[in-house]
């Protein structure tokens, strides 16, 4: 008897171990990529972490600080994150694997979750330095974003659109939103090129503690750049303290990034997640206020994740 009643208990014990086993292999692990902290992809990734752990059975997830773009797409590419926010811009450079884009070659792992809202290029200078036109630029000390980020490459095509380059600046930085914005108030810097959604915290809080301008970029500007990605569109009037005009400028579509390796069925539950919960990422950030589900697929540079593809055919977007 003693030793049946010891077998029994071996027994239990294995299969609770089994058990136990099998429950961690079930858990899957979603690490969200985003940007800077003052940026609007970090307050979105984190709340987009929040859903994907309340929605998704047996999901651990995190969201990332990163360089933004260009870092967050050789990330998913390298198996180092499962979803990244990118601009529209850096994805076809990823997928082309354009090499003065930060991408060595082609990342043919990358597929589109779906597309989000539209980055504002936003040229923000202090109202001492006198710059009031991107021609001002010239002779002046201007933060462009982190080296190969989205904004960086943003700044790039703007400026030579514009007629302009870095060797024309008397300093060029290459710094987050956040350190761009302290060094403005120090008057260590004279402009900070941001690429970011309307209403961006790190332009917010240098607007309340200096004067700007916010530094228009003409249509015919965009039009130069000769990407379809760059469209001319308006940084609405008291968008931010002190700027009391619309203000010309280009936006370039923000997208949902995942790769190959992540499963159908983790892709479908991500992306059904997102759309089931947009109050909570509306919540998180002004900008995310212009996902629409209707636009989620518009401007895919990159092929959808089979996943994404599922959910948009049951929703009815895809026939």
């Amino acid at each position: 008897m003693r030793f049946i009643h010891k077998l029994g208990l071996a027994l239990g014990l294995g299969a609770a171990i089994a058990s136990s086993a099998g429950l961690a292999q079930q858990a899957q692990f979603v690490n969200v990529l985003t940007g800077g902290q003052s940026g609007v992809y970090y307050p979105l990734g984190v709340a987009l972490s929040q859903i994907f752990v309340k929605a998704i059975p047996n999901v651990r997830s995190t969201a990332q600080v990163t360089k933004a773009s260009a870092e967050n797409l050789n990330l998913l590419q390298a198996g180092r994150g499962e979803l990244a926010l990118s601009l529209g811009d850096s994805v076809s450079d990823a997928w082309q694997g354009k090499e003065e884009a930060g991408f060595k070659t082609k990342l043919d792992k990358l597929r589109g979750l779906s597309a989000t809202y539209n980055n504002y290029i936003q040229i923000i200078a202090s109202a001492d330095s006198g710059i009031k036109t991107l021609a001002d630029l010239k002779g002046k000390r201007v933060s462009v974003g982190a080296a190969k980020s989205g904004t960086e490459l943003n700044a790039r095509a703007v400026l030579k659109a514009a007629g302009l380059s870095y060797s024309d600046l008397s300093k060029v930085e290459y710094l987050p939103f956040g350190e761009s914005v302290e060094l403005m108030k120090n008057r260590q810097l004279d402009a900070t090129l941001q690429s970011a959604g309307l209403g961006v915290a790190s332009i917010r809080d240098l607007a309340t503690s200096i004067k700007i301008v916010v530094v228009s970029v003409p249509a015919d500007v965009v039009a130069k750049v000769g990407d379809p990605a760059y469209q001319s569109v308006m940084i609405p009037a008291n968008t931010y303290t002190g700027q009391t005009t619309d203000v010309p400028t280009a936006a370039i579509p923000n997208f949902l990034v995942t790769h190959s390796g992540v499963s159908d069925e983790l892709a479908y539950q991500m992306t059904k997640a997102l759309y089931e919960n947009l109050d909570t990422l509306y919540a998180a950030h002004n900008a995310a206020k212009s996902i629409k589900r209707e636009n989620a697929i518009k401007g895919m540079s990159i092929p959808l994740h089979p996943g994404a593809t599922r959910y948009y055919k049951e929703v009815g977007l895809i026939k």
